[in-house]
C-alpha cells in the first residue's frame, strides 16, 4: 500500500511528460498502480475488520445449536454474506426464536423469510457471518470437521442449555414412546416421553453429547446417528430446559 505522498510524486514525474514506463523504472512502482491513480488517488477503503464475540452470548449459544444443525451461510455475488436457518411451517415459533436469536446477536440486521415448501429460510445478510460462524466452509458439515473456536466454546461452556436447545430445536424432537409389561398375568401398555437428536455429522452428535453430560443429562446411542434421552430424571430436566417446539 502506498502512501497518499508517493502517489502524488508519481503522478507529478507523468505530468512532467515521462512515460508511465520511465516513472515505473525510476520509482520502482508498477505501471498499472501508477495508470489506477491516474483515475483515483485516494486508495480504496479496507474492509472493516470483522466484529468481536457476540455481545449477547445467550442468544449466540442458541443461534449456534440451529446453525450446526439446519444452518448455512451463502456469499452474496456482490459482496457479504447470508446466514439462512431452515425452520418447518409446523413450528411457528421456531422462526419467531430464530430471528429474535439473530437481532439479538448482530442488534440492527435485518432478518427476512423465504419460502419454500413446507419450510422457510430465516435469512439475514451481514457481511461477517462466516466470522460469527467459522464452521463455514465448502462441502456438507458431515463430510468435513465441525469444531468449535475456543471463543465459541467458552460460550457453550457457560451456556449449554441453550446450545443444547438451539440443537434439539433444529435436529431434535421429543416423542412419546411406548412399551408393554406383564403385570399379574396381564399386558399393560405404558408410554413415557424421550428425546431424540439426529445428524449425520460425529463432530456434531460429539457436541451435542458433550454439553449432554455438563449439564448432567444421560444419554445413550439409538445408532450411528440417533440420540436418545430416555431416563425420567434426564426427560425431566430436558423438559425444564429445552421442551418440544411450537
Amino acid at each position: 500500500m502506498y502512501d497518499i505522498g508517493t502517489r502524488k510524486r508519481a503522478l507529478a514525474l507523468v505530468a512532467q511528460g515521462r512515460s508511465l514506463n520511465s516513472v515505473s523504472r525510476e520509482t520502482g512502482i508498477s505501471r498499472a498502480a501508477i495508470r489506477s491513480w491516474q483515475d483515483r488517488l485516494e486508495p480504496l477503503l479496507r474492509t472493516p475488520p470483522p466484529p468481536g464475540p457476540p455481545s449477547d452470548a445467550l442468544a449466540y449459544a442458541y443461534l449456534l445449536g440451529l446453525y450446526l444443525g439446519d444452518g448455512c451461510i451463502r456469499r452474496h455475488p456482490g459482496g457479504g454474506y447470508y446466514l439462512r436457518i431452515a425452520c418447518a411451517d409446523a413450528w411457528p415459533g421456531l422462526m419467531r426464536l430464530c430471528r429474535e436469536a439473530i437481532t439479538r446477536v448482530r442488534p440492527g440486521v435485518r432478518v427476512h423469510t423465504l419460502r419454500k415448501q413446507g419450510c422457510a429460510m430465516v435469512t439475514s445478510y451481514h457481511q461477517h457471518w462466516p466470522g460469527l460462524f467459522p464452521q463455514h466452509g465448502p462441502g456438507k458439515k458431515h463430510e468435513r470437521p465441525i469444531l468449535l473456536a475456543p471463543w465459541q466454546q467458552e460460550i457453550v461452556d457457560a451456556h449449554p442449555w441453550e446450545f443444547i436447545r438451539g440443537l434439539v430445536h433444529s435436529d431434535g424432537c421429543r416423542t412419546t414412546n411406548w412399551t408393554t409389561r406383564l403385570v399379574h398375568g396381564e399386558r399393560r401398555r405404558y408410554e413415557y416421553p424421550r428425546y431424540f437428536f439426529t445428524n449425520l455429522s460425529e463432530d456434531i452428535v460429539r457436541l451435542f453429547t458433550d454439553a449432554l453430560e455438563r449439564v448432567h443429562v444421560e444419554w445413550k446411542r439409538a445408532n450411528n446417528r440417533n440420540i436418545s434421552v430416555a431416563r425420567k430424571s434426564s426427560v425431566a430436566l430436558m423438559d425444564a430446559h429445552v421442551g418440544p417446539m411450537h
